[in-house]
């Protein structure tokens, strides 16, 4: 077991992001003790990375704790990526304090974008989220992953691609998917187990390109595509337009009558670029 202390540019409120990390029941968060343990695949291999806050908002500072010191570099890299600790919040929170989003960006000061811990199973929820309020999507998705995952000292871990292209739809309809669903998280599964899709290649694409390769796979819309490029790839210009969600907490914000148009969620994002995926986050979390 290894030990790595990392410094982060202030502000980052790691507090924050494990308040919404902890709306995740599959994620083990522990807010007294601010840390997280983040199941990792690293080539192939399950590792446990433990995370935790021994700083503050002002001086963040975190402890990193796994084992397979000779994979410590490519962990590192990893959980830096995942935690955002290499994209500075400050610029982001004066480029906001000029928007409507002002109040929010105060209220949140220093909020990471924290992205999901595994590329293939990002998609694979957003797949299981689509049309769902969140609730429902937490408990089915959390379902999904016990039922096909494997726990490892307390933690889970996803289900890898080989593991669902084998299934039938039948199977993933038992926990309560649709036919629909289950088909397309199962012929997607098959695209990455059989090599025909790369989410890894998808990395070093840019969102124009992402989105023309995925959106060509049934079931997979501009919804799911986005939430990806967001969550998933961590792109930081991303706003998707359609989501009920951002609608009703830009509605509650600016005090509107009814949601907003996707019109007017255009003109509101244009000034609100380039962070786009800065202002979906803290517009979701004012509603959560």
């Amino acid at each position: 077991m290894w030990q790595q202390q990392i410094e982060v540019a202030p502000p980052y409120d790691f507090s924050k992001a494990l308040k919404r990390l902890a709306l995740d029941p599959l994620i083990s968060v522990d807010i007294a003790k601010q840390k997280v343990i983040v199941p990792l695949y690293v080539q192939q291999i399950p590792i446990a990375v433990t995370v935790e806050s021994i700083g503050t908002k002002e001086e963040p500072r975190f402890l990193v704790t796994a084992p397979y010191p000779e994979r410590k570099k490519e962990i590192i890299e990893r959980i830096s990526h995942l935690f955002q600790w290499n994209t500075p919040l400050a610029p982001i929170h004066e480029h906001f304090q000029r928007t409507e989003l002002q109040p929010l960006f105060t209220e949140y000061q220093g909020m990471p974008l924290i992205l999901d811990f595994d590329l293939y199973f990002c998609l694979t929820k957003c797949l299981i989220h689509q049309q769902l309020n969140l609730k429902v999507a937490y408990r089915l998705t959390e379902r999904f992953v016990k039922t096909f995952g494997t726990q490892i000292d307390g933690v889970w871990f996803y289900p890898r691609p080989e593991d669902i292209a084998s299934l039938s739809y039948d199977e993933l309809k038992q926990l309560q998917l649709s036919g629909r669903k289950a088909e397309y998280i199962i012929d997607t599964s098959r695209l990455i187990a059989e090599g025909k899709l790369s989410l890894e290649e998808l990395a070093h694409q840019n969102e124009e390109e992402v989105m023309e390769q995925l959106l060509s796979i049934r079931g997979i819309g501009p919804w799911t595509v986005q939430n990806f490029l967001l969550f998933g790839l961590g792109k930081p210009n991303v706003f998707p337009k359609a989501d009920i969600g951002l609608q009703r907490s830009i509605q509650r914000l600016l005090g509107l009558s009814q949601k907003p148009s996707i019109k007017q969620m255009e003109e509101l994002s244009k000034r609100w670029e380039p962070y786009l995926s800065y202002a979906s986050l803290y517009l979701w979390r004012s509603i959560e």
